[in-house]
């Protein structure tokens, strides 16, 4: 079940610093870099089993501490960033719980494997008539 933007908000923490690039002053003195931090382990709207599946499918992206990092400095207003980190993070959060269906294994149909062997057919017989006759 994926969890509400409240409870998200309750669970994560905001880390502000200085955006780097292009801006001017306002990237001198204006921290609107935004990194959000979110810990996988204290997510109470989280069951054990999503935990366990989250922890998987984003090992890569997890510290050493099991913390999912996420950063935006895209805008020039720490409000927007903020909002940017979250909506990256809800996401990100519903494609790793997302369960893939289980793939029916289904049989060639037979007007597709006669199709296939007769474009082979005439292929084999274009390149029998570009040979040259055997000489008698």
């Amino acid at each position: 079940m994926l969890p509400t933007r409240e409870e998200i908000l309750r669970s994560v923490s905001f880390k502000t610093s200085r955006s780097g690039g292009k801006g001017g002053q306002n990237v001198n003195k204006v921290s609107s870099k935004v990194e959000l931090i979110f810990d996988l382990e204290t997510a109470f709207y989280l069951d054990e089993d999503e935990k366990i599946l989250l922890r998987s499918r984003l090992e890569n992206r997890l510290d050493t501490e099991g913390l999912l990092h996420i950063v935006s400095q895209e805008d020039r207003s720490q409000l927007l960033n903020k909002e940017k980190t979250v909506a990256k993070l809800i996401e990100l959060l519903k494609r790793s719980l997302q369960v893939q269906k289980k793939r029916k294994a289904t049989k060639i149909p037979k007007a597709v494997i006669q199709k296939r062997l007769k474009n082979k057919a005439v292929n084999a017989g274009k390149k029998e008539n570009r040979r040259k006759p055997p000489i008698d």
